[in-house]
């Protein structure tokens, strides 16, 4: 990490610190007064962590960048919008001394001419997850979205959704992986349609669904067409369109001996025996380079959000090959969720083609991703024709989803052993000393797993597995001050940086979708279990 890097995550952990410091003062005679510090820092941060227009020289500075030759931060607007009007506006809004930080530039028909990364415009506020990741992200952006709409920020939920609207009308027809030019050649899990339905819940205004519709249409092409679609299947894949190494991993994810990550997997190919897939694709010995290939699924296990674990083989490189059972459980909910926009909107028949393609989808996972051997969902590779035996927790996707039958979800409920841990759920069975493996936890699957187990009746496992893992987050909470991105729900903290040996290995503090989740697992507990779990939590504490 940079200087310039370390300076910008002190300015945000001391912001943070701070609040915490309001939140500690404040009076709140329910609910109990411990709960009460960590549910008004998670409110109070929502505040820390949006970036408006106004908030734009703050907003344009990236953590895993420098500044470019002028000293400013790049800023790109679509080639679709007024660049001179848009100019006018910020210059109006943002102070001249304040404005001068920043560069604005129309975003070139040609993305790979760009000599400087920068940010992408959007028109909306948004809220960033924290730390180095100071930009609006993909499936970030829905469990924050959950957390804002929990709090009553109705103006920000709905700012977040049209924001998303808006890249796919202007940056490519896709919901971006995070508004950052090196971000424009792929996206993230997709929660498009849920977040539309979030807002309209609450809004019940069907002029913005019906807005809103040629959008979603739209992003589901991406996923619905090659290369993301594989005819052989009917199902998709994660794929990035862009080419050789990922900018900000160049840029960003170096150790401490200056090693990028690509020089780390080069040498784990020299030391280890690879089995899981042919590492003559991705690595050429006798040159010791990395092929176009690897490149190819590298960027691509970047959309898919799990960057890296060994899922689909070491630092999941293999991706490529695979048809994921989160993602086309998530295609699965977008498409009966626009078959429901549909309906609202008195479009029947066009509804029950969305719901009749869904189905397919749940009876194509169901027959190529489902292990009766195992009672577990694995991700399938549509190239041996075989799933992949590598637990993980993405089986509970199509329990949160709702089309695993009574049967599946039993089976899967009985291997909640292989994950369950003190501090809540691993995200894998398999220590790899990557971030998304064991003995590491994160807070949106910890939802989907425990929202999962309730759909299907299993209220005491999700009641358990809540505790825990709201007992690990509040515990490093008291202990720290604020709230981070991922634990080790193992040894039950979140030091976890010795033991992440890939990637970026450092905690981010904020933490957008930990504090969305932290306040709807607690919303679900009963009044016993949260006092329950201020009283462990203020013991331990104590200790």
């Amino acid at each position: 990490m940079s200087r310039g890097q370390r300076w910008h995550a002190k300015v945000i952990t001391g912001a943070l610190a701070a609040l915490v410091a309001v939140a500690v003062v404040a009076q709140n005679p329910s609910p109990p007064a411990q709960t009460s510090d960590i549910l008004l820092y998670i409110q109070q941060t929502w505040k820390v962590l949006t970036r408006s227009n106004r908030d734009l020289p703050k907003a344009a500075v990236d953590p895993k960048f420098h500044p470019g030759p002028d000293g400013k931060w790049p800023v790109y607007i679509p080639r679709t919008e007024d660049v001179h009007a848009i100019e006018r506006e910020l210059s109006a809004e943002i102070p001249a001394n304040e404005y001068g930080t920043i560069s604005l530039h129309p975003l070139p028909e040609d993305i790979n001419t760009l000599k400087e990364q920068g940010l992408l415009y959007l028109p909306k506020p948004y809220v960033v997850p924290g730390g180095r990741f100071n930009e609006m992200y993909g499936w970030d952006s829905y469990f924050i979205q959950v957390g804002l709409l929990r709090d009553h920020d109705l103006d920000h939920a709905k700012d977040m959704a049209d924001n998303f609207l808006y890249q796919v009308k202007n940056y490519g027809g896709k919901v971006l992986n995070a508004n950052r030019t090196y971000y424009l050649n792929r996206s993230q899990p997709p929660f498009l349609t849920q977040m539309v339905l979030g807002v309209y819940e609450e809004t019940k205004d069907r002029a913005w669904l019906e807005q809103a519709l040629p959008e979603v249409e739209q992003y589901y092409k991406l996923w619905s067409a090659e290369p993301h679609l594989t005819p052989e299947t009917g199902l998709a894949r994660y794929w990035d369109f862009g080419e050789g190494p990922a900018p900000e991993v160049l840029s960003a994810e170096r150790n401490a001996e200056g090693k990028t990550h690509y020089d780390l997997v080069k040498e784990y190919f020299k030391t280890h025996e690879i089995t899981a897939y042919d590492v003559s694709q991705y690595w050429d010995r006798k040159t010791d380079q990395l092929t176009m290939l690897f490149y190819k699924g590298d960027r691509s296990m970047r959309e898919s959000g799990f960057d890296p674990s060994n899922r689909f083989g070491p630092f999941n490189i293999d991706i490529i090959h695979y048809n994921p059972v989160c993602l086309n459980s998530l295609l699965y909910l977008m498409e009966m969720q626009t078959g429901d926009i549909l309906r609202i909107l008195g479009k029947n028949a066009e509804a029950a083609q969305w719901r009749k393609r869904a189905e397919q989808r749940a009876a194509i996972v169901n027959r190529l991703m489902w292990d009766e051997k195992d009672g577990l969902y694995y991700d399938y590779d549509f190239v041996t024709k075989n799933v992949r035996h590598y637990p993980f927790l993405t089986t509970f996707y199509p329990l949160w989803a709702g089309f695993a039958t009574k049967e599946q979800a039993a089976r899967v409920e009985k291997n909640l052993p292989l994950f369950e841990k003190a501090g809540g759920l691993q995200t894998s069975t398999y220590v790899s000393g990557n971030q998304w493996d064991a003995p590491f936890g994160w807070a949106p699957l910890q939802m989907i797993a425990v929202e999962g187990l309730r759909r299907y009746g299993y209220s005491d496992d999700a009641e358990r597995i809540s505790m825990k893992w709201l007992s690990l987050v509040h515990r490093e909470f008291l202990r720290q001050g604020y709230i981070v991105e991922k634990y080790d729900v193992v040894q039950g903290g979140s030091d976890v940086s010795a033991n992440i040996h890939f990637g970026y290995s450092a905690n981010q503090a904020g933490f957008g979708w930990t504090n969305a989740v932290f306040t709807r697992l607690y919303d679900q507990l009963s009044a016993e279990d949260k006092h329950k779990l201020m009283e462990s939590t203020a013991a331990a504490a104590a200790r």
